[in-house]
């Protein structure tokens, strides 16, 4: 039953029922001229209620229902503490080291203002939004704008609930509306640069502005509110940094500008970048001002409008992505070193360092939860961590070539069964369940193939001090701890310095996933060229309540509806940003 516009899925047939094709570049060929930089495209998606009538009545009554419902979010979150509903705590499925609750934070949290610590606004910055017209600008980095005819009145008259999508395409800037079958994009924005990432303020967005920060491979950002068409660009030409920005995201929407900082660089041969960041604060700095509750003198409020906030050295290769956690406390990066990096973001320190199988790691997801993270990499593999126990739950095998998007979908996420896809070189799209409780316990091999450096891997849970715990729950599932493995004795690990860094379990000692769905790419004829069928290649997946989203490399961006219509929406986390050669800023 499965064809190039369908595939099928335990709970049913999902349907291809709108693609948006790239159009060709003028003067090149769509095999060759699109993306030829290699910067494949990205998918992020929002969702905007609009009034259910156009009366000014009916404004102010939906404003009040989304406040309403943000208090009730805020309120949910602070119930749950990271948990998907209150029956999760007493879920059998999981272990009690997979508790959100006892994530092992840095060593000392200083207590002052962190990098997200919020400075009342003063009326100096009150109500800051970008101030530039994209549409009357004279920059020479934005090269044209095209708006679909009507657009404005068309938004205008817009009712209820609606997905729009944001994408890049070479460099072009693309806004569609999902379900719409419009033959041309809302608005279409061309540059100079090449945009490489971008992200949404999920917090923020309503029918009357929606933050954008776009990435680009000089290392620019620009913050766009694509309804008012305003516009604000910074790090202008590199000036902080010209490194390429592989990945962004949205926390705040306060604008600052551009500070005179140079990161400072970390010697060599003092700093381990798998057991710590290297942190270079500028003089505005949160916590090298004081309080930081209000202005205090001329310094303090000069600073509060400059960037960047903090500059953290992660990583001696490129940083290809990251992702906070949902609560906003914690970062999971992973770099082209082969390591997933959770750090504390309010301390501004390592918490662990886990390296992958093979090679690269090149995507990463945090589960609705906060329980699991989930990467994909350069060994064709899937691997989900658990950030709270210190170490590799499962892989995934189903991959033939590089992963090049994951994702988790909150909407079949209920904490004791967990639904993510993936896509990679290898032109698949696959789908797979996760169940704790349903994982086998591996074979423990013998002693001369226990590797001992697995030993680190329970490290910050034995000094977390509750290594008994662990043993009577999870010892089975901890490669390398259980009591008669080399170097463990009595819970303690002996002659080990404690370390951050955990190295990959051997393969024969982590449970294997197999997944639900494999769909397989459409065999490649004689007549079409290769470097179209590269350009195809699916790398970014993204799922929504009511479909899930896929785009190629060249902007090929299709959508899968579901098979039932699944009512409620998961719970969403907030985001902010980044940028490349292995830094954060």
């Amino acid at each position: 039953m499965e064809s190039e516009t369908t595939f099928v899925a335990p709970e049913g047939v999902y349907s291809m029922t709108e693609e948006i094709k790239p159009a060709p570049i003028v003067g090149m060929p769509i095999a060759g001229g699109l993306n030829s930089q290699g910067y494949p495209a990205k998918l992020s998606s929002v969702t905007i209620r609009y009034p259910t009538n156009s009366s000014g009545k009916g404004q102010v009554g939906l404003a009040q229902f989304l406040q309403v419902n943000k208090d009730k979010e805020k309120k949910d979150i602070k119930k749950d503490d990271g948990s998907l509903s209150g029956s999760d705590q007493t879920n059998p499925d999981l272990l009690p080291e997979d508790d959100p609750n006892l994530l092992p934070t840095s060593p000392t949290v200083p207590e002052q203002p962190t990098i997200f610590s919020q400075v009342p606004k003063t009326k100096k910055h009150s109500n800051s939004r970008p101030k530039h017209n994209i549409r009357t600008t004279s920059s020479t980095f934005v090269s044209r704008i095209q708006n679909a005819e009507g657009h404005a009145k068309a938004l205008a008259a817009k009712q209820g609930e609606v997905v729009f999508l944001f994408y890049n395409s070479s460099k072009n800037f693309i806004w569609v509306e999902s379900g719409s079958k419009a033959k041309d994009p809302i608005a279409k924005i061309t540059f100079s640069s090449f945009p490489t990432c971008h992200d949404v303020n999920l917090s923020t967005a309503s029918s009357e502005k929606i933050d954008i920060v776009i990435g680009f491979h000089t290392g620019d950002l620009v913050w766009l509110d694509p309804i008012s068409s305003r516009y604000a660009r910074l790090n202008k030409g590199g000036c902080i940094s010209s490194a390429q920005c592989t990945c962004v995201l949205i926390i705040f929407d306060k604008e600052r500008e551009d500070g005179v900082f140079t990161p400072t660089t970390p010697p060599e041969s003092e700093w381990d970048p798998l057991d710590s960041i290297f942190v270079s604060m500028p003089p505005w700095h949160p916590s090298l001002l004081g309080d930081g509750l209000g202005p205090s003198g001329g310094a303090e409020d000069e600073g509060e409008s400059k960037n960047p906030v903090s500059h953290w050295k992660v990583s001696k290769r490129k940083i290809v992505d990251f992702v906070f956690s949902p609560d906003v406390k914690h970062v999971a990066a992973v770099s082209e070193d082969g390591c997933l990096r959770v750090i504390d973001a309010l301390a501004e320190q390592l918490v662990d360092c886990y390296s992958s199988y093979f090679g690269a790691l090149t995507c990463v997801a945090w589960s609705p939860d906060s329980r699991f993270i989930l990467t994909g990499g350069q060994d064709d593999l899937l691997t989900l961590f658990s950030p709270y126990s210190q170490r590799v739950v499962a892989r995934c095998q189903a991959h033939s070539s590089f992963v090049t998007s994951v994702a988790f979908d909150e909407w079949k996420c209920d904490g004791r069964t967990y639904r993510f896809g993936s896509v990679g070189e290898d032109g698949k799209l696959i789908l797979w369940d996760f169940s704790p409780g349903t994982l086998h316990r591996p074979k423990f091999q013998a002693t001369h193939n226990q590797r001992q450096s697995m030993a680190s891997t329970v490290s910050l849970a034995l000094r977390r001090g509750n290594a008994s715990a662990i043993y009577q729950s999870s010892a089975l599932y901890l490669p390398g701890s259980h009591p008669g493995s080399p170097g463990v004795i009595g819970g303690e690990i002996e002659g080990v310095p404690p370390t951050r860094y955990h190295a990959a379990p051997a393969r024969n000692e982590i449970s294997i996933v197999q997944p639900v769905l494999v769909k397989h790419p459409i065999p490649p004829t004689t007549t079409t060229p290769s470097s179209h069928a590269t350009n195809e290649l699916p790398t970014s997946i993204t799922f929504l309540s009511r479909c899930v989203v896929t785009a190629s490399k060249a902007g090929h961006v299709k959508f899968w509806i579901r098979p039932l219509v699944l009512g409620g929406i998961g719970t969403k986390g907030t985001k902010s940003s980044k940028a490349g050669k292995g830094s954060f800023y």
